[in-house]
């Protein structure tokens, strides 16, 4: 379809005022003039192309599968440790280039079967830019978490049932290539129209251009690659204090400091614990561990989040806080534990029966179970953002999509990237719903067959393809505008939850299902855009997804087998380093969502009934934007309000924090802002790449103090190493509460 600027949600190069080129021109010259009216993406993505350079190399194999291999392996490693460490693509992509280059260098360019069909050979000359970012498509595979993990984890360690290897297998596969069917349905929306333009892959892209493409340097400047080599220089150097010896700097919450008895100062100046007011992160991990890079944000999506967490962080928060709604000062103000009624934490063992199903009796002497007014508001806050969600696609990109649906059988206006991929072989959309269509059949296999191990029925299965499908496409639009993905597990735990409670271990596959493969649909439809952008052969790039996502699901459910059949204590409370922090919020989740279920905490048998009227107020704020921007078309910032971006900024806290958004914030500013409009230039040659240097040299450094210190059990303690140093931030404030560690307010 034709895209006119009044639809483009981004900041847009405005067309020239001479018109188009003629018919008559050279595809040279179309190449040279044409761009993507996406300001950020002409001013990164090149416009040619050399359909020559040879993709399906030896070598592009051997490093695609050994770091997609790697990764998988190191991530999951690390992953159940007190302190998991993520590695990700990036360290990859820089690493396999001096690799490829001596391959290139060294392996024989001897031709064998020479001059018959199966001629082939080891080396096809030089390591080039399309053999890179294949690589960076496997290694993209083994970076990102197998979320069934946390599934088959919680089954095995926490609940003690038997779930076979072979079971396990076929859960994370499925839920993996699941979302591949997904995306390729979705494709032709979320792909090919320019306005799509996926921000985060932008920071690839500028790495790759700068580790490939020779560029004289600039009078008084640096090239691309050696403000590369220097900032990757300067991060891994510098992480060495937040990440060993002076670990304040994650969290440096200086009016703690001022006021050290003082629980009102620390509940609103702690980082980690409290609202986080003065907070500052000097750790490129706290800022870019939850919301991802504030470089790779456009500034509009970084005033929506902005505003949507000084909303609910400094407005919302306070009031009911301190007007005491839902018993709000006899717990924490800010935190992600599970409560009694008199502050104390709640002890969820003891209403499990021995057939992980509720203990009725326990839980109505127990009592029920209370959350902290924040961790309440931001489920619903979740709610919101769902709502939100699907009326804001319908209102500001209905008309968009069905254009697009009519004309996805006609010719049609393309921007110059979906101009140059046409002159490669598509991957047809029957490859698609045929894995869709198998992948389905052998879920609804796997809960049918193993039911005592799944508990999900075959109609659950169904259920949950229902709600990824009709959500794939909403999120997938607001991801590829803003950079920023609203989550489906909270609306997919509700369901199932109120469908069939007391199904623990159903509530998690439900999750899973229907939740992780839209996650995977969104991912995949980004590396769908990466090739785009760089001009990969879409069956190539069919190919090395497939495989990289395979390879993952092999050596992560590997890799947790084997730390799980061979650490004794893993996840218990006795073990020093095998906590697996994140694997018992997934468990207790189940617990919460799938044990006690929703209606006994958001229903009528709940205390928390009234959060239900976010579903509401999520519906209704879009409209509002929409009626707003047709009155007053004149004014372009209410037509860059998102909402859904806006209601959902806090939706990664807990477990994120203030302080992961304090910086987040600044950093964004200063980059999408100020630099970008007072310095584009500057901005073009080195955003992107500062963000991947920043990531590179925390990956490395981090991986070196694990392997040298942490496995040694090598650690500082001083006061420089007290993360916030907020000790009575997390106390609450009601009269005659008593919390171990905590004063009593009398």
């Amino acid at each position: 379809m034709e895209e006119s600027t009044a639809e483009i949600r981004t900041p847009l190069i405005k067309p020239d005022e001479d018109g188009q080129p003629s018919s008559s021109q050279s595809d040279e010259l179309l190449e040279a003039e044409e761009n993507s009216p996406v300001r950020q993406v002409a001013l990164t993505v090149p416009t040619t192309d050399d359909p020559s350079l040879p993709v399906q190399t030896f070598r592009m194999w051997v490093l695609g599968v050994v770091s997609c291999a790697l990764l998988s392996f190191l991530n999951q490693f690390f992953w159940y440790r007190t302190e998991p460490l993520t590695i990700t693509a990036i360290s990859a992509q820089i690493a396999v280039v001096p690799l490829g280059q001596l391959m290139a260098a060294k392996i024989t360019k001897r031709v064998f079967f020479k001059g018959t069909r199966w001629e082939f050979t080891l080396n096809p000359g030089p390591f080039n830019v399309k053999e890179h970012v294949l690589i960076t498509i496997f290694a993209n595979s083994g970076a990102g978490t197998v979320y069934a993990i946390h599934l088959v984890t919680v089954v095995k360690v926490f609940y003690k049932k038997h779930i076979s290897f072979f079971v396990s297998l076929i859960v994370v596969l499925t839920t993996q290539i699941l979302g591949f069917g997904w995306a390729g349905i979705f494709r032709r929306y979320l792909v090919e129209p320019a306005a799509m333009w996926w921000p985060a892959n932008l920071v690839q892209v500028s790495l790759f251009r700068a580790l490939h493409e020779r560029e004289q340097r600039p009078r008084g400047g640096v090239t691309r690659t050696q403000f590369f080599l220097i900032a990757l220089t300067c991060s891994f150097a510098y992480y060495v204090f937040p990440g060993y010896l002076f670990e304040l700097l994650t969290s440096f919450s200086w009016i703690c400091w001022i006021f050290p008895t003082s629980v009102l100062a620390q509940q609103l100046g702690s980082g980690l614990y409290g609202l986080g007011i003065g907070a500052l992160g000097f750790d490129w991990s706290t800022i870019s561990s939850y919301l991802g890079s504030p470089l790779a944000s456009p500034w509009f999506a970084t005033a929506n989040v902005a505003a949507g967490f000084v909303l609910v962080m400094y407005v919302l928060t306070p009031i009911f806080y301190w007007l005491n709604v839902y018993k709000a000062k006899t717990f924490p103000i800010f935190s992600d534990q599970l409560f009694q009624s008199d502050g104390s934490i709640y002890n969820i063992s003891s209403i499990i029966d021995s057939n992980f199903h509720l203990d009725i009796a326990a839980y109505e002497e127990e009592g029920p179970l209370y959350l902290c007014t924040f961790f309440a508001m931001t489920y619903g806050v979740g709610f919101a953002a769902l709502t939100a969600t699907v009326v804001h696609v319908l209102l500001f990109h209905g008309r968009e999509i069905w254009e697009q649906s009519k004309s996805s059988f006609q010719e049609k206006t393309m921007d110059i990237h979906t101009k140059l991929m046409r002159r490669y072989k598509q991957a047809p959309e029957w490859w698609f719903w045929l894995i869709l269509v198998l992948n389905i059949a052998a879920t609804i296999f796997a809960c049918e067959y193993y039911n005592d191990q799944l508990q999900l029925p075959w109609w659950g299965v169904l259920l949950a393809c229902v709600i990824a499908f009709v959500f794939t496409l909403p999120i997938g639009i607001i991801t590829a505008i803003t950079n920023q993905t609203p989550g489906l597990n909270i609306i997919t735990e509700y369901i199932i939850g109120y469908m069939y409670p007391g199904y623990p271990v159903a509530n998690m596959c439900f999750k899973v299902y229907g939740y992780i493969s839209m996650t995977q649909a969104i991912t995949f439809l980004q590396d769908f855009k990466l090739g785009h952008y760089m001009k990969i052969p879409p069956r190539t790039m069919f190919m090395a997804q497939i495989v990289g996502t395979v390879i993952a699901g092999f050596v992560y459910l590997g890799t947790a087998w084997w730390l799980m059949e061979t650490i004794p204590d893993i996840c218990e409370s006795s073990s020093s380093v095998w906590t697996c922090p994140t694997d018992t919020v997934f468990y207790d989740a189940s617990v919460i969502w799938g044990l006690i279920g929703p209606r006994r905490i958001f229903g009528d048998e709940g205390t928390y009934g009234a959060v239900n009227w976010f579903f509401l107020a999520g519906a209704i704020a879009p409209l509002l934007v929409w009626v707003a921007q047709k009155a007053f078309p004149g004014q372009e910032w209410i037509r860059l309000i998102n909402m859904p971006v806006l209601i959902g900024a806090t939706g990664m806290m807990p477990p994120a924090t203030a302080v992961n958004y304090t910086t987040w914030i600044i950093l964004g500013f200063i980059s999408g802002f100020v630099v970008y409009r007072y310095r584009p230039e500057l901005w073009k040659r080195y955003n992107y790449v500062l963000s991947g240097a920043l990531d590179a040299g925390l990956a490395f450094m981090g991986v070196l103090l694990y392997l040298c210190l942490g496995l040694e059990g090598v650690s500082l303690d001083w006061w420089g190493n007290d993360l916030d140093g907020c000790t009575y931030a997390d106390c609450p404030t009601e009269k005659g509460v008593k919390v171990p560690g905590c004063p009593v307010v009398y």
